[in-house]
């Protein structure tokens, strides 16, 4: 089509999911920080006053999961002693195994039958890379996250005091022939106070948020929605069930570029769900710098305990030379786990510095270099 308009949605570290995702990779940094070898696959379900973490790990860490979870709520902002989820009151259940046997035997280089670190599951991975902006992301996504920064960063700082931890934005982005034109719609949802109103709330989005973080891209012509049902005072897990994994078109291209299916949080690098994906936005990113193409993406995929993917394919939608494309990646990127960790530097705690606001398109992480 050569004009239609493109939606993706974000959600702040406050939403109940991202409450989740934000324990699991919590815990996956505690076992790394201590045993960097840990196998780690930490899923958490939140509810009113209670945190249940479930799943298999196996690790020489010495870990507090009380002291984890609390710490990881308060610094998401739940506080508040007269809500049913708070960081002092919570309860925590804690179901943790260790790895299967049967996996672990296929993942370790010595006990796998490629002689090689096999991946953690069998599955497909996609990565993804745009030049329509800077960060060579999908506008419609890379938008919606700024949204939802500003306002976690405005409560915290203190600068507006009605905002509260669980929040959403969503973006709809007009395109003509695959160029992003002008934004047409921005739809914010925000936990507040009590006392505050809908028109402070608005206000504050039309000529403050909305203006700071979407600079060129805000416009008054744009169809603005702020808190539509009137009143958004109770959020967070006090009201909605949250689990790790719901948000993973949040975490990745907003439903621009396709997804695996595979959620990355409370995952640790063994698993080919969180580090490949990593590694083909990677080299993604490269294939688009290097001039091959405007928009490349990059599909993979594992048969679990083999090191070498069963099949990695190029995609350059018609913006460049594919085949030239295909060659680069086949002849410079090593798609085995192993290979990705050493060149990616994975076996360190550096995820939940991954958790909120995108796993791709922000500065500072290693495949994003």
């Amino acid at each position: 089509m050569s004009r239609f308009t493109f939606t993706s949605e974000s959600v702040s570290e406050g939403h109940p999911d991202k409450v989740c995702d934000y324990i699991s990779d919590s815990v996956l940094d505690a076992c790394l920080t201590e045993d960097p070898t840990s196998r780690v696959a930490c899923e958490t379900l939140c509810k009113s006053d209670t945190v249940v973490i479930a799943g298999e790990i196996t690790t020489n860490a010495k870990l507090d999961f009380d002291k984890i979870v609390r710490q990881a709520v308060k610094e998401i902002g739940y506080t508040d002693t007269t809500e049913p989820f708070c960081d002092t009151t919570l309860k925590l259940i804690s179901i943790i195994t260790q790895q299967s046997s049967q996996i672990s035997q296929g993942v370790t280089a010595t006990t796998s039958q490629s002689g090689d670190q096999g991946a953690g599951d069998q599955g497909i991975m996609f990565g993804y890379a745009s030049a329509e902006s800077d960060e060579l992301m999908p506008l419609p996504i890379l938008l919606a996250h700024r949204l939802t920064k500003g306002l976690a960063d405005d409560r915290k700082s203190g600068k507006v005091n009605f905002l509260r931890p669980d929040s959403k934005s969503q973006v709809s982005v007009v395109y003509e022939n695959n160029q992003p034109q002008f934004v047409s719609a921005v739809v914010i949802s925000t936990q507040h106070t009590p006392d505050a109103n809908q028109k402070g709330i608005t206000d504050y989005v039309r000529e403050d948020l909305g203006p700071r973080m979407l600079g060129k891209w805000w416009s008054k012509d744009a169809a603005l929605f702020v808190n539509p049902t009137g009143d958004f005072s109770h959020g967070g897990p006090s009201a909605d069930a949250g689990v790790t994994g719901r948000k993973i078109i949040v975490d990745s291209y907003g439903g621009w570029g396709r997804h695996g299916g595979g959620a990355f949080s409370g995952k640790d690098p063994s698993k080919v769900d969180r580090s490949s994906a990593y590694y083909c936005r990677y080299v993604a990113r490269q294939v688009v710098k290097k001039g091959f193409a405007r928009m490349a993406e990059i599909q993979v995929g594992y048969a679990i305990g083999m090191a070498k993917p069963v099949s990695v394919k190029v995609d350059t939608f018609g913006t460049g030379d594919e085949r030239a494309a295909e060659e680069f990646v086949m002849n410079n990127f090593d798609f085995r786990p192993r290979a990705i960790i050493d060149q990616l530097n994975l076996l360190r705690p550096i995820y939940r510095s991954t958790t909120n606001y995108g796993h791709f398109g922000r500065p500072g992480l290693p495949w994003e270099a």
